[in-house]
């Protein structure tokens, strides 16, 4: 874990520290962080947006465009013929 020493400056009545960009794009912080205070310690974190939940179809073309290779899970495993309930196939 890497340590930084931030100085705190006085922003009008308040005080603050500056983030290091690099920080600020790895962790992808955006307008708002959420501190969480500890006994020991105060914690920063970037405010996550819930993201909207893909409908199939939309799963179904995000997984096509990766060009991954599933033929692997279209063969039955060694010693296995069929599969129960998948008759004719």
């Amino acid at each position: 874990m890497k340590t930084t020493e931030l100085t705190v400056t006085r922003v009008g009545n308040s005080r603050g520290v500056r983030l290091p960009a690099e920080v600020l794009r790895r962790y992808r912080v955006g307008e708002t962080l959420i501190m969480e205070q500890r006994p020991d310690e105060i914690v920063l974190r970037p405010k996550r947006t819930r993201q909207q939940k893909l409908n199939w179809a939309d799963t179904y073309q995000q997984m096509a465009q990766t060009e991954e290779d599933w033929s692997d899970w279209e063969s039955l495993p060694e010693g296995l013929t069929a599969v129960a309930g998948e008759a004719g196939k």
